[in-house]
């Protein structure tokens, strides 16, 4: 196999107009071929120029929206939303999705992961880790392995080695989303887009084997905002099968709908993918993050406390029953959202509470009429699997058309009411500044108060007190939420916090500069597109 640069040294023997910005060991060098690295800069130059455009289409309509519009179901593409169409037949190994596991491309992840029971192991590019340099290709590296089936780790504590299981679970790759490039890879002089990074190495190395096997190349696509990113998708993916000799449909892809301008072109979505769609998922947490920021600037738009904005509020049972009905309709699967919780250690009621929760909300999915639904840890696969196995009565329910009156866009735009509190405001601080100070530290999926913690949950708590100082929301106290409050209370809460975890640790685990940061993007003028662009800075990642 040809290696693209010595390991640690100069890089030579690269295809043309590609530069690698940093070292390679000799097992990343096993990723980074030639032909890999040609195959990625060819997808790059033919799509850049589109993805650039629907980047500044994101600005334009976020400034719309800005102004007072609102989001809301397109005219222009009623036809599509009329007309009776279906996507593609589903491949055999995707059709009972009832339990899906999520977590991070890294070695221990993946074997726990897909020996878990779990339908479904959705191996993550995006929320759940830190895009390292080492990260990105040592997912890739563990990725094929896992394809071949060679992939093992050895516990550090007992030294017992575990491996893949005859039987494993379905392997779905979810990529950076549109908004990320890979800056230690450029062609012609501009960084390449992470998500066509993420997407291309794992199809060029590892499609033909999962072909040959009876699987394929399936993909879950993250915070999509238009049909018009659906078409460059599935643009990109004709593009690919027909440069790596694939069959057009091997490709399948499951839609997160976790952004508010997205859930109003679900079909449309579909639509654009329907060669190579196979269903739509509930990102919940994005999607409230969304919510926030389309609506940034619109006092009358502010969220509660965040514990009190659940999937039982009108304007988020609304998105999950119109995917149901918009994926069902069409033939595709309608996959539930997350469960975040974990099992709790040496407290056998909080940990009681823990697994009812994730009980009621699965049995809340099947009962709607989701497919399946996501969980953050092996331990509660078969309670999610036990909702479900209870209610449907095969491996899907896309014969199942949800009832009941029209979904309207006023449906999807109802402000829940509830409380603005004290306690709301430190809750959203506390976990802001962990989850950042572990993600600084390289952790990118973390436990906090018994939930597994991403991305997509620290956004929620930097966006909505950003929110709430912008449009001085009244606590129930009668205090006015403004930066000087954030300040004192940010102060109190990275006060306990040095004295739970003593000086060594606060100082060595990146608290202060995750305060620091918190701080900046709460008080900042305009609300930052995303924590991670702006963590990324702060990291200086290698």
């Amino acid at each position: 196999m040809t290696l693209p640069s010595r390991p640690g040294g100069a890089h030579d023997a690269l295809p043309r107009g590609i530069e690698l910005h940093a070292p390679l060991t000799r097992e990343h060098a096993r990723i980074l071929t030639f032909e890999a690295l040609d195959f990625v800069a060819r997808l790059e130059r033919a799509f850049r120029t589109r993805r650039a455009e629907l980047l500044e289409l994101r600005k334009e309509r976020q400034a719309r929206f800005d102004a007072g519009e609102k989001p809301d179901f397109l005219e222009s593409t009623a036809d599509i939303r009329a007309a009776d169409w279906r996507i593609a037949p589903t491949p055999a190994d995707l059709r009972d999705r009832r339990v899906e596991i999520t977590g991070p491309v890294q070695r221990k992840m993946i074997v726990n992961a897909m020996n878990s029971g779990a339908c479904v192991f959705m191996a993550d590019f995006e929320d759940s880790l830190v895009p390292t340099w080492d990260a990105i290709l040592s997912g890739q590296v563990h990725l094929a392995s896992a394809v071949r089936r060679t992939l093992d780790f050895v516990d550090v504590d007992s030294g017992k080695r575990y491996t893949l299981h005859r039987n494993t679970a379905t392997l779905i790759v979810r990529p950076r989303g549109w908004h990320l490039e890979e800056r230690h890879v450029t062609v012609d002089g501009a960084p390449v887009s992470a998500s066509i990074f993420d997407f291309a190495l794992y199809l060029f190395h590892n499609a033909a084997r999962l072909v040959a096997r009876g699987s394929g190349p399936y993909y879950y696509l993250p915070k999509l905002e238009s049909h018009l990113e659906a078409r460059l998708w599935n643009d990109i993916f004709l593009d690919a099968q027909l440069s790596l000799g694939l069959e057009l449909g091997t490709i399948k892809a499951t839609v997160l709908i976790e952004t508010l301008p997205a859930a109003f072109e679900m079909d449309e979505i579909l639509h654009e993918l329907r060669e190579h769609v196979v269903g739509l998922n509930c990102g919940r947490w994005d999607y409230i993050f969304s919510f926030i920021k389309t609506f940034r600037e619109h006092p009358g738009y502010v969220l509660p406390d965040r514990s009190s904005v659940g999937m039982e509020r009108h304007f988020l049972s609304s998105y999950s029953r119109l995917l149901i009905r918009t994926c069902h309709r069409r033939g595709a699967h309608a996959m539930g959202g997350m469960a975040a919780q974990i099992p709790v250690k040496n407290d056998p009621a909080t940990h009681a509470a823990a697994i009812a929760k994730v009980r009621a909300d699965k049995r809340r999915e099947a009962r709607d009429g989701h497919d399946g639904t996501w969980v953050a840890h092996p331990a509660l696969v078969e309670v999610a699997r036990g909702e479900f196995d209870e209610w449907m009565e095969g491996d899907h329910q896309l014969d199942v058309a949800a009832d009941g009156p029209e979904i309207t866009a006023t449906d999807l735009l109802t402000v829940p009411r509830g409380p603005f509190t004290l306690v709301g405001l430190q809750r959203n601080l506390s976990v802001g500044v962990r989850y950042l100070a572990a993600w600084l530290s390289g952790r990118g999926c973390v436990p906090l108060d018994h939930l597994m913690e991403d991305t997509a949950t620290a956004e929620i708590c930097r966006a909505q007190v950003w929110q709430w100082v912008r449009h001085g929301v009244t606590l129930g106290d009668g205090r006015r939420v403004d930066a000087n409050l954030v300040r004192n209370e940010l102060a109190h809460v990275l006060a306990e916090l040095r004295s739970l975890i003593g000086d060594v640790a606060y100082v060595g685990g990146r608290h202060p500069a995750a305060a620091e940061l918190m701080e900046r993007l709460i008080t900042a003028p305009q609300l930052a597109d995303f924590l991670t662009l702006e963590a990324l800075a702060e990291a200086g990642t290698a």
